[in-house]
C-alpha cells in the first residue's frame, strides 16, 4: 500500500529521490513510476532489500516506470553513506517510530536532502496507534519493534528543529485501522482467526483492484481513523 501522495510533490526528471528504510520496495516502484527520475532504496535488512529487488525488476520487465534509473543500498538511517545534500526528494515512511535514536536519524535524512527540496515523513497516528498498544501487549514487539508513538506536534517540532519548515499533511489507510484493532484483540501473532483473515482478504483485495467502494470508505474514514500521519516538509535553505 502506498502512503505518500506524490501528486501533492513537485518531481523533476533527472530528481534523486531517497526512499529510506525502504522494507520491500513498494515507495521506491511507486516513485520509479515517475518520469526520469533516479531512485534509491535504501534499508538495513537484506531480505527486505531482495524482495525490494526482484519488484523493481519486475516493474523493469513490464515497462512499467517512467524511464529513469533504479538502485538499492544497505543503510543505516542512523549513518547514510550519501553526501551532504545529494537528494531531491527524501521519502521515510513508517521507519521513524522504529528508531530509538531517531533524532539523529531526522538529522541525517535532512542533512542529505538538498535546501528548498521536500521530504516526506510517515508514522501511525498517535489514536489508532495507541488503541492498539491498549489492546495487546505483543502489538510493538509482533509489528517489527515500534518503539514509542508519536503525537503530531511533537514530531513536526523535531522535524523543524533538524532544520526542516512544515508544509501540510494529511491521514491515510483509514480502513486498515480496524484491522489492526481486530488483529491486536484476538493476539497479533495469531494466524487461525477467521475474522482476521477476511479482513486481511479484503484489504488485499482493496490494494490490488482498488475498487470505488473501498476507496470511498478509505477517504471518508482517513480524517477520523487515518492508519498513518503523512508530514509533507521542506528543507529550509541557509
Amino acid at each position: 500500500m502506498i502512503t505518500v501522495d506524490f501528486s501533492r510533490l513537485t518531481v523533476s526528471p533527472g530528481d534523486r529521490i531517497l526512499d529510506i528504510g525502504c522494507g520491500s520496495g513498494r515507495h521506491t516502484c511507486a516513485a520509479y513510476r515517475l518520469k526520469g527520475v533516479r531512485v534509491t532504496g535504501a534499508d538495513l535488512n537484506p531480505e527486505d532489500l531482495k524482495e525490494a529487488r526482484g519488484r523493481l525488476t519486475f516493474h523493469d520487465q513490464l515497462g512499467e516506470h517512467g524511464g529513469g534509473a533504479w538502485n538499492l543500498s544497505a543503510a543505516d538511517v542512523t549513518r547514510l553513506p550519501f553526501p551532504d545534500a545529494c537528494f531531491d526528494l527524501v521519502v521515510c515512511s513508517e521507519v521513524l517510530e522504529h528508531i530509538p535514536d531517531h533524532d539523529t536519524a531526522m538529522g541525517e535524512i535532512v542533512r542529505v536532502l538538498k535546501p528548498g527540496k521536500p521530504l516526506v515523513v510517515s508514522v501511525p497516528r498517535y489514536l489508532p496507534e495507541r488503541i492498539c498498544w491498549a489492546l495487546s501487549d505483543e502489538y510493538f514487539n509482533a509489528n517489527q519493534g515500534h518503539v514509542r508513538i508519536y503525537r503530531k506536534s511533537d514530531l513536526i517540532a523535531r522535524l523543524e528543529r533538524a532544520g526542516t519548515r512544515f508544509l501540510e499533511h494529511h491521514y491515510a489507510h483509514g480502513i486498515h485501522a480496524p484491522y489492526w484493532w481486530l488483529k491486536c484483540f484476538v493476539g497479533p501473532t495469531r494466524t487461525d482467526s477467521p475474522a482476521v483473515n477476511l479482513y486481511h482478504r479484503l484489504l488485499t483485495w482493496d490494494i490490488m483492484k482498488k475498487p470505488r467502494i473501498t476507496r470511498f470508505l478509505d477517504r471518508l474514514l482517513n480524517p477520523v481513523l487515518g492508519k498513518s500521519l503523512v508530514l509533507y516538509l521542506i528543507k529550509r535553505r541557509l
